[in-house]
C-alpha cells in the first residue's frame, strides 16, 4: 500500500525531529525542524502538525528528551499543556510509566509506535470492509492519511469509490490535505464549501459520512473539528450512515467532560496575512464540538493496548 505523507508525518533523524508542515501543504511538501522539547510543544501549538502527526511528535520528543537528559515530568507537563482538546496525558502517563518500569524507554516507545502504525492500517482496512462498490464518501477535516488508505483497500475488493470533502473551514484542512492527498492516490475527490452538506445530503449524493476523531469518551461520544456535529445531526435526518475513525478513548465519561479549544480569532479572520473581515470585529472559533454517540453509527476504534 502507498501511504500519504500524512499517514506517518514526523520523522526522527539523528537527534532532530522533522515535522511536516501542514499548514504549508498542497503549495509545499516541507518539514520543519524541531531540536528540543519546546520546539516541540510550539509546533502542536501552532497547528504545524495535527491529529496522529501530534502523538508521533510527543513520543519522538520523549525519546530526543531522553537522550538530552531531559526532566521527563516536565516534559509531560509542557506536552499536555499545548492543546486541551486532544488529550495528551494517556501518552505522557505511559511514557513515565514506562521510565519508571526500567524497561529500555526508546526501545518501548518505538515498539508502541510500529503498534501504532499497524493499527491505524488495520483501521483502513475495516473501513474499507464496511463499504459497498459505488459507495460515495462525505468527510470532514482530515484523517491523516487515512482516507487514500481506505480507498485502496476497498480498490482491493473491487470496489470503486469517490468522495465529497468539506473545505473544513478556517483551517481549510479538508480543500487542504484531505483533497491533496486523495487525489494525489488517484482517487475521484470533489471539494464542497461547509455550508453546502444539508443539500448535498438531501440530493442523494452521498451514501455515507466517514470523519476521524481528536477524543473518545468513555460513552462514545467524540469531539472532532468544528462542523462534526451538524454534519451528524443532518446525516441522522437523511438515515445516512454517519462512520467514526476514534482514537484509544480517555478516562472521561461523556463529551460534557471534554475541554473544547477556543482558538484566536484571528484565525477566524485572517488568512495568509489578508484580513476576510473588519480588523476590529469579534471573532469566535472553538476548534471543536462534540458529537453525541447516539448520532454515530458505528465506531471504528484504535486499541494499541
Amino acid at each position: 500500500m502507498k501511504l500519504s505523507p500524512l499517514f506517518w508525518p514526523i520523522q526522527l533523524k539523528g537527534n532532530t525531529i522533522y515535522i511536516l508542515d501542514e499548514t504549508q501543504l498542497p503549495q509545499k511538501l516541507t518539514y520543519i525542524k524541531a531540536k528540543n522539547y519546546l520546539q516541540a510543544c510550539a509546533a502542536i501549538k501552532q497547528m504545524k502538525t495535527r491529529a496522529v502527526g501530534q502523538v508521533l511528535l510527543v513520543m519522538y520528543t520523549f525519546i530526543l528528551s531522553k537522550r538530552q537528559n531531559k526532566n521527563l515530568a516536565k516534559v509531560a507537563a509542557a506536552i499536555n499543556a499545548t492543546r486541551p482538546t486532544l488529550s495528551f496525558k494517556f501518552l505522557t502517563d505511559m511514557v513515565l510509566g514506562m521510565e519508571k518500569s526500567g524497561a529500555p524507554l526508546e526501545k518501548s516507545i518505538l515498539g508502541f509506535l510500529e503498534i501504532l502504525k499497524y493499527k491505524r492500517i488495520q483501521q483502513a482496512r475495516q473501513v474499507a470492509g464496511l463499504l459497498k462498490n459505488g459507495d460515495v464518501i462525505l468527510t470532514h477535516c482530515n484523517v491523516s492519511g487515512l482516507m487514500p488508505l481506505i480507498a485502496q483497500f476497498a480498490k482491493e475488493r473491487g470496489k470503486k469509490i469517490s468522495f465529497y470533502v468539506t473545505e473544513t473551514r478556517p483551517y481549510l484542512q479538508g480543500s487542504r490535505l484531505t483533497a491533496w492527498e486523495i487525489m494525489r492516490a488517484g482517487f475521484e475527490v470533489t471539494i464542497i464549501t461547509d455550508n453546502m452538506v444539508a443539500y448535498l445530503l438531501s440530493l442523494g449524493k452521498v451514501t455515507k459520512v466517514i470523519v476521524g476523531a481528536d477524543h473518545l469518551t468513555l460513552n462514545g461520544d467524540i469531539a472532532n473539528k468544528i462542523g462534526t456535529y451538524q454534519i451528524a445531526v443532518v446525516a441522522k435526518y437523511f438515515k445516512i450512515p454517519f462512520f467514526v475513525i476514534c482514537p484509544p478513548a480517555s478516562k472521561l465519561k461523556t463529551g460534557k467532560e471534554i475541554k473544547i479549544e477556543i482558538r484566536p480569532g484571528n484565525e477566524l479572520k485572517v488568512y495568509q496575512g489578508l484580513y476576510l473581515a473588519p480588523k476590529e470585529v469579534k471573532a469566535y472559533y472553538p476548534a471543536f464540538d462534540v458529537t453525541p454517540a447516539k448520532l454515530i453509527t458505528k465506531h471504528i476504534y484504535l486499541s494499541v493496548s
